[in-house]
């Protein structure tokens, strides 16, 4: 089982990886889910996981808040995510949402199209999209060549094990087409079951391995 460790910043990644850590997803500011990290940062992480060969995926967002952006914010991340990959990030996540809570095809087009090359994770934006269009959604992300989509199955602080029915449902209408990526409640006291659960081999999580913190 692949597990996708939350990094704010560098500090807690060698261990992490040292603690089974197979992928990460680079961020800074998880007190408001997790912002675009420095270029340093960036920097930093891609060579300390490189030499592991421990993919990365770097958090292409402005702001925390919605996931509703304006012109300037969409073009600081397309910034971002140029810069991203110039330095060799694995992968990039991101999700942008229109006010009805529809996703905002013009602007992920866009970005997907600069990510060509990388993975691409929808994060938890999908959340946010009501849940009769979720289907919907997971269709056009597949068509648009999204990897995954990174979801808790249900609305924030909830447990993760209340919302196993709805994962299996979108694990099972994904199919083969992207990877449903559990997370949010997930630790390393749990994602066995978890993922035992739902027949998935990733998972993801702030504590998905153990840390002596």
């Amino acid at each position: 089982m692949l597990k996708e460790f939350c990094a704010e910043n560098y500090t807690l990644i060698p261990a992490a990886i040292a603690a089974g850590a197979r992928r990460i997803e680079l961020c800074d500011n998880l007190a408001v889910g997790g912002t675009t990290p420095s270029t340093g940062v960036i920097e930093e992480v891609l060579s300390y996981a490189g030499e592991k060969e421990v993919p990365v995926m770097t958090m292409i967002r402005p702001r925390g808040g919605d996931f509703i952006y304006n012109d300037i914010e969409l073009k600081i991340m397309h910034t971002d995510l140029i810069e991203a990959k110039k330095l060799g990030t694995d992968g990039v996540v991101f999700g942008c949402l229109t006010p009805s809570g529809w996703l905002d095809e013009e602007a992920l087009e866009l970005l997907i199209d600069n990510a060509e090359g990388l993975q691409i994770t929808f994060h938890m934006a999908f959340d946010e999209i009501p849940e009769n269009r979720q289907f919907e959604a997971i269709d056009w992300l597949a068509e648009h060549g999204v990897d995954r989509i990174l979801t808790h199955g249900g609305k924030a602080g909830t447990a993760i094990e209340e919302n196993l029915p709805r994962l299996k449902e979108l694990i099972d209408y994904a199919g083969d087409r992207l990877i449903i990526l559990p997370g949010a409640g997930i630790t390393h006291q749990n994602a066995e079951e978890v993922a035992a659960a739902l027949g998935v081999n990733e998972v993801h999580g702030t504590k998905i391995v153990p840390l002596a913190q």
